[in-house]
């Protein structure tokens, strides 16, 4: 059975740093392309930042470019998201999904993260509160 299981969320102070991983079982990483997402209270589910299935080539969105850095450990079977300057406004749910079709894959590389709809497995997700 395919599965994706979040951990490191927590709640931390503005400017602060948190670490999340995104394990798999049951199948492996390195044929899937993986994307970070997350809803906030009331908002739709974002796409931020999403990462090829060598690992190669990453993309984000504006709204956490520069402070966020994806990576993809396929020894490990993990895919992480460094989050650096964290801000009131990060605040969400955050969730990891993976994609083994090639034009997901492509979306991520030419465009940046793709669409939640685009993304068969997911996991259930890490709670991040910013809050001083």
């Amino acid at each position: 059975q395919l599965q994706l299981v979040e951990s490191g969320g927590g709640l931390v102070q503005p400017g602060g740093s948190l670490r999340l991983s995104c394990a798999a079982s049951g199948f492996t990483l390195d044929g899937y392309s993986v994307g970070w997402f997350r809803q906030a209270p009331g908002k739709e589910r974002e796409g931020i930042s999403c990462i090829s299935s060598t690992g190669g080539t990453r993309n984000y969105a504006d709204s956490v470019k520069g402070r966020f850095t994806i990576s993809k450990d396929n020894t490990k079977n993990t895919v992480y998201l460094q989050m650096n300057s964290l801000k009131p406004e990060d605040t969400a749910v955050y969730y990891c999904a993976a994609s083994p079709r090639a034009t997901v894959q492509a979306f991520c590389i030419l465009t940046g993260p793709p669409p939640p709809g685009d993304f068969p497995s997911w996991g259930q997700g890490t709670q991040v509160t910013v809050s001083s």
